[in-house]
């Protein structure tokens, strides 16, 4: 069997996210707990690639230093100027030049990406023998993406970006996600013919796929299962689009794993909380950090808990609670606030309008 495992991961974080109307850089925004770059980080993780690389611009020392906090394998790489997505991966491959078997490109701005449709990516390009795999979508309307040009025996002949599309091209509505499988060695062939012929005057990354084909190399794509996992997140209205999605699928999973939630749609579960079966939680509820849950606990209505952990049977309604120890059958609130190193014991109450 082939190895599977990339020989690297580059994260393309580098975009400046003006719509953002923010100081804080776009990728650094949060939901469910995480950066966007930071779901992106921990995905791309799972693969256990040799080197995980994140391509940095905007804000790039935040990023690097957020970086350093959420992963000890991720290496930032600068792109200043910032003149497109190849030239991004030709700083990446010129700062790791030892990288060898596939490399694998993703968006640092994707948060709905999961781990599984990126080893499905790796894997399938591997399996296939490619020189480039492409993770593509069937998008409604596909404004904005670059299109994937097929020929009439379905194989993967090209990309053209929108900006660059012509009518016909326009009307097709497989996109691409801006995220690939490459082999290293043409990779960084094609990577040295890239040029900036093009609307935005940029070196594409798109742009490779076109040169390994006219090289009569194998392209491949895979179609996301989960159109959702393919959307950037590029001003504030698809920030909260993403981070509802992100909210119903966590949501979804724990309910799958038998925790009962009462409204799914007013309930917010961080990425790093974890419920045990047979917890109940009631509408407008909000669990944050690393917030734990045992067995048999009751949660809400109208509750926040921020790294805290709650005991077996207890019970925490309409109380805001942050680090704190809710023991084993205890009751909080209503209306209670129980500050970091709050400890309640087992049995224990801590009543109405109650501070500690």
């Amino acid at each position: 069997m082939r190895e599977t495992r990339p020989g690297a991961v580059i994260v393309l974080a580098a975009g400046e996210g003006t719509r953002m109307k923010s100081a804080t850089p776009k990728v650094l925004h949060t939901i469910g707990g995480r950066s966007l770059v930071g779901h992106v980080v921990a995905a791309s993780e799972l693969l256990d690639p040799g080197h995980l690389v994140v391509v940095v611009g905007h804000g790039r020392d935040a990023v690097s230093a957020h970086l350093a906090d959420i992963s000890t394998l991720a290496r930032p790489v600068v792109q200043e100027p910032q003149d497109g997505t190849g030239h991004a991966v030709r700083l990446a491959l010129e700062a790791f030049p030892d990288v060898e078997g596939t490399v694998v490109v993703v968006a640092g701005d994707t948060p709905l990406l999961t781990a599984g449709t990126l080893a499905s990516l790796t894997s399938q390009h591997v399996e296939d023998g490619n020189a480039a795999t492409v993770l593509t979508a069937i998008l409604d309307d596909p404004t904005g993406y670059g299109r994937v040009l097929r020929d009439d025996d379905s194989k993967v002949t090209a990309i053209v970006e929108h900006k660059d599309a012509d009518e016909a091209q326009r009307a097709v509505r497989e996109v691409n996600s801006g995220m690939y499988a490459f082999d290293a060695a043409l990779l960084r062939q094609a990577i040295n013919a890239l040029t900036r012929d093009n609307a935005q005057g940029e070196e594409y990354l798109t742009d490779v796929l076109g040169i390994l084909g006219r090289a009569g190399h194998r392209l491949g794509a895979v179609i996301a299962q989960d159109r959702h996992e393919i959307l950037g997140v590029n001003d504030r209205v698809q920030l909260a689009a993403a981070g509802a999605y992100l909210r119903d699928r966590i949501a979804e999973a724990w309910m799958r794993a038998g925790v009962a939630i009462i409204d799914p749609a007013t309930t917010w579960i961080g990425v790093d909380v974890t419920l045990e079966a047979d917890v109940t939680l009631l509408p407008n509820v909000q669990l944050h950090g690393r917030t734990s849950i045992a067995t048999g606990a009751r949660i809400g209505p109208d509750t926040t808990l921020h790294d805290t952990v709650v005991g077996p049977r207890a019970s925490v309604v309409k109380s805001h609670v942050v680090g704190a120890e809710v023991g084993e059958a205890a009751t909080v609130g209503p209306f209670s606030y129980l500050r970091p190193g709050t400890r309640l014991g087992a049995r224990g109450k801590i009543g109405a309008y109650v501070e500690t």
